[in-house]
């Protein structure tokens, strides 16, 4: 594949756009309407207002009033209608601002927007009318199109969804516009080998591709438009996803709008086939496949593959294919009537030596794509799922009163297990239903509304299976065939999570004695094919490895438990990791006991296998941050606080610095730091938990002594979380907060939970904090008592409020306090003078990498002659040999033990003032002289007045 080069941003690009008529600079402004809105979303919006109002295309002051009330995605919608509606000079002054925003705001889409207008140029706008009105076709090939669109409506245009649990619908048909939920898909670039579940690390991904606002979004309508990468319209497309993410859904939706005529009308027909449906086949050809699905074109065929530029092939599901698809393969077909294999075929098309110029589009797993050569594809996309605004929307859909909708979702907002996988639209399903059972179960009282809602994965499918239990036959006493059946599906879920088999045949079922006639069965299992080409999966693979699981508890067998646990350890794709989950969650005697009355006995013994197993295991992994990780989320599943303190419980200290932290990472750990209800130490350092992490950690954050939070991207509104979480904390001596930006409105509020808090040593370490904030860290160490330490450096100390800071040293408590490169100059003396010649407990004062050399430095000599400073640290901050008759009267100092004055102008000619100071401050035990301006000799010299005291020590090299 092409690797596409910068693109030039020019004024040859807006000429070109001026050219054009005003119909065609509509229909282009239109055209690029999607990506027109994610970059308003993303980028600066005040700059972007303040550049429009100055080419009086509108008034920033008004819009950004809009902005504020509408929020970003409405607003940004309402901007690009107002905009087309005043008109061409309105639309091209737009295009020009968007290009002559500064470099730092412009974004990727905007770049490939510009690069696609200059290497379409005029052919552009024909494309943009082709995809709106199609080819000109003879009657004939007209009618048979009207023909195929019909075909091809009735099997798109209803959306169909398993029947709830406890009721006796059929399954349930929305229409496909009124149910259908937008999917957000961002471009990649590769398939890598995953070290984790597929589920768990989109999830994680899923959170970043949110954050990080620079990423390529790929709406459907740009699937077949110009690729900047690849730096061509492509003709071959991947779209992947997890299971349950909608990837056979919105292929239904994207061939529902080519029919209704909103999307890619240059393809006179559209041809949907389903891996699945094609494993049953041997050899077959391209149009034999064509005919079985669409019988209706047999007369017409041969003219509609004249035209292969009109044609597109979307293969939905390559994971479910039983074959291996070899794009490296030179064995290919180049007859559509020549007889293959299905997947030769595929690989043909793709490859375009078979019907050269068609299109093809293929749906897959991620996991399957690894081993795939996709240097074939031209455009290579990943579903992440839902936006938080479209999990948002579909609770609406599901709930037919807004009281509902509205409960629910915000019951699961806070719940960030459950929250976290609603970004696949079948967990959304999954949780919406749970959630509606419990509303009907409980629609008046709320104490036992509450009680009763999950709280864990495993908690939420146990209440779905009970209610598929407790409804599936009206012979309640039916319990051993209903034991039976969980039994022999357990096990053949089970064999498929070990062995990546998510789609089921009969010769499964025959295999692993699964009786498929049962109304329990298709309860749970989803049929699709014909007899005898019939295949089974479950409602959503996390059901699968569920009852994988669950059937350890139902038909108990010690050996199989214990082998099933090791194998799932040992798979380094993480493919087990959900099972192991459900194992720990099902060992918890409350969860399991919702199912006792269907099943009557499920094993304790299993349960405690299990624990012991969980201890073990943690007992290992120790050092292994991640593998522990994973274990808490199994502890977390078993809700067990007992266990958490049984496997971790003498631990004092937790350390996954480094390890990068999503917020559902940062929920878990605060339940195994609430369990564990004190923790010496926790250290956080680079884990990039960044606002919504910390908010997850508050509840636990009243246990913790030491908390490092350094370098984790916290900005001002983590200040409101960290004082909520301090103010309950009576026990915590040290807070790292170094190497964030907390500066902002909020910083207050983290001073006022300080003046009352008992921390000891509090670090602010390069935050970004300006002038303003030290007004508030005055208020906030002035009233505490226990203070210590300090740490301010790589701030901007310098401004009025220095002072501030320094009238409430006078009164602290505090023995060290570190300024270190903070931007203070020669007039901050004063102010620092001030602070301590009032203060009698400093003891450390570390004032280097400042510029201090000047006339007001003499008074914060005369300041530390006094004081009962030990450790003056001024390294590198402007001193010459003009202040070093100065510094010999900082042996007045009887308490002064440390001295660095390294990296300063000291030279020879200022040597003897230094020999004095050495000589004459009696309590000095170290100086530190590190310079470049000093020769050998009186190095030398100076290196040798340690043979003063057996206790001095002249570091000058």
């Amino acid at each position: 594949m092409k690797r596409h080069q910068e693109t030039v941003i020019n004024a040859d690009s807006i000429k070109r756009l001026c050219q054009y008529e005003d119909v065609s600079v509509r229909h282009i402004h239109e055209y690029f309407k999607d990506d027109l809105t994610y970059i308003l979303e993303n980028v600066n919006a005040h700059a972007l207002l303040t550049e429009l109002h100055s080419r009086n295309v509108l008034n920033a002051e008004i819009y950004l009033s809009i902005k504020n009330e509408l929020g970003d995605v409405s607003f940004a919608n309402r901007l690009l209608e107002d905009i087309l509606r005043l008109g061409r000079n309105a639309v091209i002054g737009f295009w020009e601002c968007l290009y002559t925003l500064p470099k730092e705001h412009l974004h990727p889409h905007l770049l490939a927007i510009l690069d696609e207008l200059n290497q379409k140029g005029e052919s552009l706008v024909e494309q943009i009318l082709l995809d709106k009105h199609g080819h000109a076709l003879s009657p004939e090939l007209k009618d048979i199109q009207e023909q195929h669109k019909q075909h091809l409506l009735t099997k798109t245009q209803t959306l169909v969804e398993p029947r709830p649990p406890g009721t006796t619908l059929g399954l349930q048909k929305f229409n496909i516009n009124e149910r259908y939920v937008n999917l957000v898909v961002f471009s990649t670039d590769q398939f890598r080998q995953r070290s984790q579940n597929e589920l768990i690390e989109t999830g994680a991904k899923h959170e970043e591709c949110l954050k990080e606002t620079r990423m390529e979004y790929i709406s459907p309508n740009k699937l077949f438009r110009w690729s900047q990468k690849s730096q061509c319209i492509p003709h071959a497309v991947i779209v992947s996803g997890v299971p349950g993410i909608g990837k056979t859904t919105m292929m239904q939706k994207f061939v529902y709008d080519w029919v209704t005529g909103e999307l890619y009308q240059r393809f006179a027909f559209v041809f949907f086939l389903k891996f699945r449906e094609l494993n049953k086949k041997c050899e077959v050809s391209l149009e034999e496949m064509i005919l079985e699905q669409c019988p209706y074109l047999e007369n017409q065929l041969g003219s509609i593959l004249e035209h292969p530029e009109r044609l597109l092939f979307i293969f939905d599901g390559l994971d479910e294919s039983i074959h291996q698809m070899d794009f490296r393969s030179s064995k290919l077909c180049t007859n559509t009537k020549d007889r293959k294999h299905f997947g030769v075929i595929a690989v043909s098309l793709v490859k375009q030596k078979l019907l050269q110029g068609c299109s093809v589009l293929i749906t897959s797993r991620p996991t399957r794509l690894v081993s795939v050569d996709i240097s074939a594809f031209q455009r290579i996309t990943e579903i992440m799922g839902f936006l938080h605004s479209d999990r948002k929307i579909y609770f609406e859909h599901f709930f037919d009163k807004e009281e509902f909708s509205e409960k629910a979702f915000h019951y699961v907002q806070e719940n960030p297990m459950l929250y976290t996988f609603c970004y696949i639209p079948s967990y959304c399903w999954i949780v919406c239903t749970v959630l509606s059972m419990c509303f009907k179960a409980q629609p008046t009282n709320n104490d036992k509304l509450m009680a009763s809602l999950p709280k864990t994965m495993t908690q939420l499918f146990v209440i779905f299976v009970s209610n598929i239990l407790a409804n599936h036959s009206p012979k309640r006493d039916d319990v051993r065939s209903t034991r039976d059946l969980l039994t022999s599906v357990g096990w053949m879920a089970e064999h498929g999570v070990m062995n990546h088999i998510i789609v089921f045949d009969e010769r499964h079922l025959r295999s692993f004695n699964v009786s498929n006639d049962s109304h329990l069965f298709s309860s749970f299992m989803l049929e699709s094919g014909q007899p005898p080409a019939v295949d089974y999966t479950f409602l959503h693979l996390t059901f699968q490895e569920f009852f994988a699981a669950l059937v350890h508890f139902i038909s108990y067998d010690s050996d199989k438990l214990l082998d099933s646990l090791n194998k799932a350890k040992s798979y380094e794709d993480g493919r087990a990791e959900i099972f192991l989950r459900f194992l720990c969650g099902l060992s918890d005697n409350s969860t399991r006991s919702m199912l006792k009355s269907h099943v009557k006995y499920l094993s304790m013994q299993a349960s405690r296998d299990v624990i012991n197993w969980i201890q073990q295991k943690i007992a290992e992994e120790q050092r292994d941050m991640k593998e522990l990780l994973n274990s808490f989320y199994c502890l977390y599943e078993s809700r067990n606080n007992a266990l958490v303190l049984k496997c971790i419980g003498s631990k004092n200290d937790t350390a996954f610095s480094f390890v990068r932290l999503n917020p559902l990472d940062c929920s878990v750990l605060s339940f195994i730091l609430e369990s564990r209800r004190e923790t010496e130490e926790l250290n956080l350092g680079s884990c990039n938990i960044q606002d919504e992490g910390l908010k997850k950690l508050v509840p636990a954050l009243h246990t913790i002594q030491n908390l490092s939070l350094y370098r984790n991207n916290l900005t001002s509104s983590s200040c409101t979380h960290l004082a909520s979480g301090i103010q309950n904390n009576q026990t915590m001596r040290k807070l790292d907060l170094s190497v964030n930006s907390l500066e902002g409105p909020d910083f207050c509020h983290l001073m006022t939970s300080v003046q009352t808090s008992q921390i000891e040593e509090l670090l602010l370490r390069s935050n970004n904090l300006t002038d303003q904030s030290y007004a508030y860290l005055a208020c906030g160490i002035r009233n505490n008592k226990t203070l210590r330490k300090l740490h301010l450096s790589g701030n901007n100390l310098e401004g009025p409020h220095l002072r501030d800071l320094m009238e409430a040293l006078q009164t602290s408590r505090i023995e060290e306090l570190h300024l270190q490169y903070s931007k203070l100059t020669d007039s901050s003396c004063i102010h620092l003078a001030s602070g301590i010649s009032n203060n009698q407990t400093l003891r450390k004062f570390d004032l280097s990498q400042n510029n201090l050399a000047g006339p007001h430095f003499t008074d914060l000599v005369t300041a530390v002659e006094t004081s009962r400073i030990e450790e003056l640290l001024m390294y590198e901050i402007g001193l010459t040999d003009e202040h070093a008759p100065l510094l010999v009267s900082l042996s007045n100092n009887r308490n002064l033990t440390h001295l660095d004055l390294g990296r300063n102008g000291i030279s020879d000619n200022a040597s003897g003032y230094i020999r004095d100071l050495i000589v004459n401050t009696s309590s000095l035990r170290e100086i530190r002289l590190f310079s470049h301006h000093m020769s050998h000799t009186v190095r030398r010299e100076l290196k040798n007045l340690e043979n003063l005291r057996p206790d001095l020590n002249v570091y000058i090299e």
